[in-house]
């Protein structure tokens, strides 16, 4: 491979990679996916084994759906009966099936 077809896939590897960058979106750079927080139905996609996507959860809490919350703030969020959000799926309120 010559060193002009070596700078051209080099400077289109980056190219694509800064575009991949641009187009997402900036709200979803200041959230992150926080499992066990939704209410049924209000899940975003995709959870757990008992969903298929956005807004199949049919447990309110279910830990093994989550929901984009603003960044940092999933581990401090206090929900009934002492639940907490959490970053990773938990075994917990999931439907019974």
């Amino acid at each position: 491979m010559s060193q002009s077809m070596k700078t051209l896939a080099v400077a289109g590897s980056l190219a694509a990679a800064l575009a991949a960058h641009v187009a997402t979106p900036a709200a979803a750079q200041d959230k992150e996916k926080c499992f066990g927080v939704s209410l049924a139905g209000q899940n975003d996609c995709a959870a757990g084994p008992g969903t298929t996507c956005a807004g199949t959860s049919s447990v309110d809490y279910q830990g093994n759906a989550w929901k984009l919350v603003p960044a940092g703030s999933c581990e401090t969020m206090e929900l009934p009966d002492g639940r907490m959000g959490s970053l990773e799926a938990l075994d917990r309120d999931l439907p019974q099936g």
